[in-house]
């Protein structure tokens, strides 16, 4: 596709790679989601798949963690929050660290959009845990969804695909929309 004489590219939008069915979970698992959009993007070579966590050198699996004190994403990146796993590791710096691996990756491949998974204290976009090991979530963004929103990349949840969607059906152009689905 060209404008005013120079190719453009269709955008590139980041995912986790457990959504598309890598098992990089902390637990070892894979959150696949089927969504006709992504399979279309995946065809496309639109996504550019990352989990910050292994990242940043986390085995698969590893022990759980939460950003602390019922805090958040910023928190953390401001210095006033930590993020802990259940055996009670400091693990802030490596959670900083894959984040900024996934703002570089989403930088170089000019990524204005992204799809985290939310609830986890790297990719939380809605919700994240609340720091007390014990299941309770509560309205916060994880580590790597603050670095890429304060770097204006606007990201969604899995849950919130058909709303970039939509998003994207109104501000690309026609032709550039259609193909990405």
């Amino acid at each position: 596709m060209t404008q005013k004489g120079r190719t453009v590219a269709s955008p590139k939008i980041l995912i986790s790679a457990c959504l598309l069915g890598r098992s990089v979970r902390y637990n070892g698992s894979a959150k696949p989601v089927l969504h006709p959009a992504l399979s279309a993007w995946q065809k496309a070579g639109q996504l550019v798949m990352i989990c910050p966590e292994v990242a940043a050198g986390f085995s698969t699996p590893r022990p759980p963690a939460e950003i602390t004190h019922g805090q958040s994403g910023p928190d953390v990146l401001a210095s006033t929050a930590r993020v802990q796993d259940t055996t009670g590791a400091d693990v802030t710096a490596q959670f900083i660290t894959g984040a900024k691996i996934a703002l570089a990756l989403a930088q170089e491949h000019d990524c204005k959009f992204a799809i985290l998974t939310d609830a986890s204290p790297s990719c939380g976009s809605t919700h994240i845990y609340d720091g007390t090991f014990q299941g309770k979530k509560h309205p916060g963004t994880g580590v790597t969804t603050a670095l890429l929103r304060a770097h204006g990349v606007q990201v969604f949840a899995e849950t919130e695909i058909d709303g970039l969607v939509a998003f994207l059906s109104k501000v690309l152009p026609k032709n550039k929309f259609f193909k990405l689905l």
